[in-house]
C-alpha cells in the first residue's frame, strides 16, 4: 500500500505520516527569519531588528500569497490522483511553471522598484527605514528562488511526498545559518548580510530539488515543451485565486497590524520598544502558528485524494482528525506563550524593554495556537472540496469585520501595551469557526441531498 495514497489505510496514522514533514519543513523555513533576527540582534544594531522584522514581514507576505496560489496545483493534482487520472499531472505541472516564472519577474520588479514605498507604508521607524529598504530590495532580488522552490514543494505534496521538500529546506537551514554568522557576525554586514544568507539559502534549496526531480521516479514525465500556458491554468487559478487572495487579505491584515504597532508608544523609546517587541514576538507567532499552517497544507492534499475517489466520510473523519492533532499540540503551545514569552522572547534579544512587549503581545495572541487548528482543518476541508471561493469570503469576513478594527481601536486605547492588540487575532479566528461551522452544516448537507439524487 503506498504512503502516497490517502484513499486507504487507517486515517490517523496516514494524515499524521504525512503532515509531519510538512510540519518540520515548515519549522526549518521559519528559522530562516528566526536566525536572522537572532543573529542580527546579537551583532548588528538595535534598528535592525526592526528592519529585519518589518522587511521579512512584507516578504513573508508574498510567500504565503504565492504558496495559496501554488495551492490550487497541490489540489489539482490531488485529485487526478484520486480519480485515476495521473496522465493529466504533467499538463498541470507545465502549466504551474509557466504561471509562476511570469510571477516571479512581476515580484523581482516590484519588491527592487518599491522597496522604499513599502518600508514607508509599513511606517518603519526613521532610525530603521534605509535598512529596511536594503532588506527588501535583496530579497526582491532573489524572490524568483523563493517562489521556485515553494512551487516544486506543492508538487511534491500534490503526488503526496512531503519528505523531499524537509530535506531540501532542512540542508538549505544549515547553509542559512552558516551564510547568517559569517556575514553579519564576520563581515559585519548587518541587515543586508542577513537578506543574503536567506538568499542564497533558498536558491540552494531550489536546485536541490531540480537535482533530485531527474534521480527519483515520479508519477509524471515533463518535457520543456509542456512549460506553457493551455486552459489547465484556469483551473489552477480559479482554484488557487481565492486562497491567495484570502492569504492576501489575512497578511494585509498583519500588515495593517505592524504600522499600527510601529505607531504606539506614548514616548520614541516606547515606540521603538514596541516595534521591535513586536518583531520578536512575530518570529514567535509563526512557530506557533505552524502547526495549522501543516493542518491546513496536508488537510487539502489528503481530502482532494479521497473526494475524488468519492469517499467523503473519510475525507470528514479527516478533517476531524487534522483537529484532534492541531488542538493537542496547541494547548502545549499556547501554554508555553502565555506564560513564558518573556523568557522565549529572550532568546532573540538581550534587551529587556524588547523582551516586556514582546511577551505582552504574546499574552494576548496566545489562544490562537488552539482555535487556528480548529479553524484551518475546516479551511483544508473546503479546499479539497474545491470550495475556495468560501476560503475566500470567511477570511474577507474575519480580516475586515474583526481582525482589523479590534486591532486599530486597541493600539489606541492601549498605547503603551501590546497585550489587548494581541487580543485580534484569536477574537476573529473565534468568529471564523462560527462562521465555518455553519457553512459545513449548509455544505455536507447538500453533499447528502445530491448523493440521494443519485441513488434515486
Amino acid at each position: 500500500m503506498s504512503k502516497s495514497d490517502f484513499t486507504t489505510g487507517n486515517i490517523f496514522e496516514k494524515l499524521l505520516g504525512f503532515m509531519a514533514p510538512i510540519l518540520g519543513a515548515l519549522i526549518l523555513q521559519t528559522m530562516y527569519g528566526a536566525v536572522d533576527i537572532m543573529v542580527v540582534g546579537w551583532f548588528g544594531s538595535q534598528e535592525s531588528i526592526s528592519a529585519v522584522s518589518t522587511g521579512s514581514t512584507f516578504i513573508n507576505v508574498i510567500v504565503f500569497i504565492l504558496n495559496g496560489l501554488a495551492m490550487g496545483v497541490t489540489i489539482l493534482m490531488g485529485r487526478y490522483i484520486g480519480e485515476g487520472r495521473s496522465h493529466r499531472l504533467s499538463e498541470t505541472v507545465g502549466n504551474g511553471i509557466a504561471l509562476f516564472a511570469v510571477l516571479a519577474v512581476a515580484m523581482t520588479v516590484l519588491l527592487l522598484i518599491g522597496a522604499p514605498a513599502i518600508a514607508g507604508f509599513m511606517n518603519a521607524p526613521a532610525d530603521a527605514y534605509d535598512k529596511t529598504v536594503t532588506y527588501i530590495r535583496i530579497c526582491g532580488g532573489g524572490i524568483f528562488f523563493i517562489i521556485g522552490y515553494n512551487l516544486i514543494s506543492s508538487v511534491f505534496r500534490g503526488i503526496g511526498n512531503s519528505r523531499l521538500p524537509l530535506i531540501f529546506v532542512g540542508i538549505a537551514c544549515v547553509i542559512n545559518v552558516f551564510a547568517d554568522l559569517l556575514l553579519v557576525a564576520v563581515l559585519r554586514m548587518d541587515v543586508a548580510g542577513a537578506a543574503i544568507a536567506t538568499v542564497v539559502a533558498q536558491a540552494l534549496s531550489l536546485f536541490m530539488s531540480l537535482a533530485m526531480c531527474k534521480r527519483i521516479a515520479l508519477p509524471f514525465s515533463l518535457t520543456l515543451s509542456q512549460i506553457r500556458f493551455t486552459p489547465e491554468v484556469k483551473k489552477i487559478i480559479t482554484l488557487g485565486l481565492p486562497i491567495a487572495f484570502q492569504e492576501l487579505l489575512t497578511q494585509v491584515s498583519f500588515l495593517f497590524l505592524v504600522a499600527f504597532v510601529n505607531g504606539m508608544g506614548s514616548t520614541p523609546e516606547i515606540q521603538l520598544a514596541s516595534s521591535c517587541g513586536y518583531g520578536v514576538a512575530n518570529k514567535l507567532t509563526s512557530i506557533v502558528m505552524l502547526v495549522p499552517g501543516a493542518l491546513m497544507q496536508s488537510m487539502s492534499s489528503f481530502i482532494a485524494q479521497n473526494v475524488g475517489a468519492g469517499k467523503e466520510r473519510r475525507a470528514q473523519k479527516a478533517m476531524g482528525y487534522g483537529m484532534l492533532i492541531g488542538g493537542a499540540i496547541g494547548v502545549f503551545m499556547t501554554w508555553a506563550a502565555f506564560f513564558y514569552g518573556q523568557q522565549l522572547a529572550a532568546i532573540f534579544t538581550d534587551e529587556l524593554a524588547y523582551q516586556i512587549k514582546a511577551a505582552e503581545y504574546l499574552q494576548g495572541f496566545s489562544m490562537e495556537a488552539i482555535l487556528t487548528s480548529v479553524l484551518f482543518s475546516f479551511i483544508g476541508y473546503y479546499n479539497g472540496h474545491n470550495q475556495t471561493l468560501w476560503v475566500l469570503i470567511q477570511g474577507v469576513l474575519q480580516s475586515f469585520l474583526v481582525r482589523l478594527p479590534m486591532a486599530y481601536m486597541m493600539s489606541r486605547m492601549f498605547t503603551d501595551t501590546l497585550l489587548y492588540v494581541g487580543c485580534a487575532a484569536p477574537t476573529a479566528t473565534v468568529f471564523g469557526i462560527i462562521l465555518n461551522l455553519g457553512f459545513y452544516f449548509y455544505f455536507t448537507g447538500k453533499l447528502e441531498q445530491k448523493q440521494i439524487g443519485y441513488m434515486a
